[in-house]
């Protein structure tokens, strides 16, 4: 019987190993599950480069929160898994080669996509930011970001009949949202040049839905520009490196709608990650397509400097078990 597993371990900033623990036994409720992978998530990066606020070592596994893996065992109580069940799971701790969930934080896998990345925490962020848009069919959408929260959001706006106009810095990027659906494709650099472009494909009017999805000052800024009179803005993105500052006249005057578009009430999560699935299955959208680099568990460094550099074809890296 194997008794230990490995984690990785971020014991400073910028830095990370690797360190053996127990196997954790589950308890009542509980699922073992046998890691396969884990999505390195941008929202991270703040633990991984340093703030005061932070202490080091993280614990082990942290903060991998983005995991799949196959049931390895069932603690007392639990009903609807069974060992061998392959599963996308919400936890904080995945970044090792097994993990302990409640199993109502686990969401059984299809046998269509046995042997695929299923990231599903962050697919079912993107179909719960879809949900708190409203999308319509007579809509101009601007998805500020394409990556891999930005491309499955107009995938599923483009099959909503939405006209999706996709904004981001890569050229990659722009093509892969173009596959999937968006009609127009425009370079996240000139700020009044994306205004001038939007106002053309509106007609002045503006966007009735914008969507920003990098976290970031600048394109908060340009999606106040572009979303139109009692338009909705969506912030997406996960602001997390300071205060940021607005144009609450414009957005007054414009009357326009704001949602912080994330989710906190693990229910709804899951049901963001079913419907993900589903439409997975249904080819909306294809994870071989989003995931673009795999690194081993002792790589984490190397995930953490793919998010922070994003080479030019990068949308997702993934830990590897």
């Amino acid at each position: 019987m194997i008794h230990s597993m490995q984690a990785a371990i971020i014991t400073g900033p910028g830095q990370a190993g690797l360190t053996e623990i127990p196997i954790p036994d589950p308890g009542s409720g509980d699922l073992l599950i046998r890691v396969e992978g884990c999505g390195v998530c941008p929202s991270n990066l703040p633990l991984w480069q340093g703030r005061p606020w932070f202490t080091y070592p993280a614990p082990p596994g942290n903060p991998g929160h983005e995991g799949w893996g196959t049931v390895e065992a069932t603690g007392h109580g639990v009903k609807g898994f069974a060992e061998g069940d392959r599963v996308t799971f919400l936890s904080s701790q995945a970044y090792a080669e097994y993990d302990l969930v409640p199993a109502e934080a686990a969401v059984k896998l299809p046998s269509s996509l046995d042997g695929k990345a299923f990231p599903g925490e962050p697919v079912g962020c993107a179909v719960n930011v879809f949900r708190r848009s409203q999308i319509r069919a007579d809509q101009t959408v601007a998805v500020i970001g394409a990556g891999f929260l930005g491309i499955i959001f107009t995938a599923l706006a483009a099959a909503q009949g939405a006209n999706v106009v996709a904004i981001t810095r890569r050229r990659a990027s722009l093509d892969l949202a173009k596959k999937y659906g968006a009609a127009e494709s425009v370079t996240l650099d000139d700020h009044q040049g994306i205004i001038d472009r939007l106002n053309k494909i509106t007609g002045g009017k503006g966007c009735d839905r914008v969507i920003e999805a990098t976290g970031h000052q600048w394109p908060l800024d340009l999606a106040g520009e572009l979303v139109g009179e009692r338009g909705t803005l969506v912030i997406a993105g996960y602001h997390q490196d300071g205060p940021r500052q607005v144009n609450l006249q414009q957005w007054n005057w414009k009357g326009i709608d704001v949602i912080n578009a994330h989710e906190r009430d693990r229910k709804v999560y899951l049901e963001g990650i079913r419907e993900g699935i589903r439409a997975a299955e249904s080819g909306l959208f294809r994870l071989d397509d989003l995931v673009t680099h795999d690194f081993s568990l002792r790589e984490l460094d190397k995930a953490y400097a793919a998010i922070t550099e994003r080479p030019e074809g990068f949308i997702k890296g993934i830990i590897r078990m």
